[in-house]
């Protein structure tokens, strides 16, 4: 019994946290559905940020998946504050960086 007792608390906790993390989303002015886009588009940030430092020269595919990835990921870190993201910064910047050229050789080309 005490068992069982012991679960529903854990599991009203739970529940509670989950809560107020909504809440607190949601007072910072974001939705959570921007902050779940943000989550998965840092971390594609990361491997994006891997990837423009590992290869100098891609070939025409790889060059617009990388951009069509980047312009996702841009999309998704404007919809949050920067506040939340000033840890990434960098990498940010690296990625649009990288993005700018692309599009710079890209549109010299055609």
């Amino acid at each position: 019994m005490d068992f069982l007792i012991i679960i529903y608390i854990l599991i009203i906790i739970i529940f509670a946290l989950v809560a107020l993390s909504v809440v607190q989303i949601r007072a910072s002015g974001m939705k959570v559905k921007d902050f779940w886009g943000f989550i998965k588009a840092n971390q594609m940030l990361d491997r994006l940020y891997r990837f423009a430092k590992q290869y100098e020269r891609l070939s025409s595919t790889e060059q617009l998946i990388f951009l069509k990835e980047a312009e996702k990921v841009f999309d998704a870190f404007d919809k949050v504050p920067n506040m939340l993201w000033e840890e990434e910064y960098q990498k940010y910047m690296d990625v649009l960086d990288r993005y700018k050229d692309i599009k710079l050789v890209r549109w010299a080309k055609d």
